[in-house]
């Protein structure tokens, strides 16, 4: 080994056999092929997230009673009935309430009795779970009519205009968001891949 060049011969012969000690062995040398490790498993792909649809969905509950704001029984389960149905699937991004009043009183009137209407509307969705920070409010008096109620004309008893008004008596409801796409229907085989008979 390269170390023991310094051995030198005039060292005493004790000297020199411990000095050359590393000359005094044996080599082994191994030849082989050691074995590939285990390839790692793939990982499983993730699943793919649904393509997604924006949807707006609408309801307009009409016929508030006259001069009020609450909500009658029927009006309540005819949210319910649309939010059961017409909501499955989507996740909201957005609800719009806007209140209305007929054209009977003064505007200024109309206006917060419009917005107590959409406020009632507002509190009911929130009682039945939906995010308060997704709803907008707002109340616009008599400013936007239902357009069959043109017919309504002034010269009608009382009685007779504040049931033909009834329709502008309402809350609409705007819900915005996204659902996932429905999946697309299987073609039908094709008619004309079948060998069409010889004509005779």
């Amino acid at each position: 080994m390269p170390v023991t060049k310094f051995c030198d011969n005039k060292m005493s012969r004790k000297q020199l056999i411990e000095c050359l000690a590393p000359n005094r062995r044996v080599d082994i040398e191994a030849v082989g092929q050691k074995p590939k490790p285990a390839p790692k498993p793939k990982p499983k792909p993730k699943p793919k997230k649904p393509a997604m649809m924006n949807v707006e969905l609408k309801l307009s509950v009409q016929n508030f009673d006259f001069d009020k704001a609450t909500m009658r029984d029927d009006q309540r389960q005819e949210i319910d009935e649309w939010m059961a149905k017409a909501w499955k699937g989507v996740t909201l991004g957005a609800v719009i309430v806007t209140g209305h009043t007929d054209r009977i009183g003064s505007a200024a009137y109309n206006k917060k009795l419009s917005e107590a209407r959409a406020q009632t509307v507002k509190d009911y969705l929130t009682g039945k779970g939906v995010d308060q920070k997704l709803i907008f409010w707002e109340g616009k008096g008599f400013a936007n009519p239902v357009p069959v109620t043109k017919f309504c004309d002034n010269k009608m008893s009382r009685k007779q205009l504040i049931e033909c008004l009834a329709p502008n008596r309402r809350v609409d409801i705007e819900a915005v968001g996204q659902k996932p796409k429905p999946k697309p229907k299987p073609k039908p085989k094709d008619e004309a891949a079948k060998p069409k008979p010889k004509a005779k």
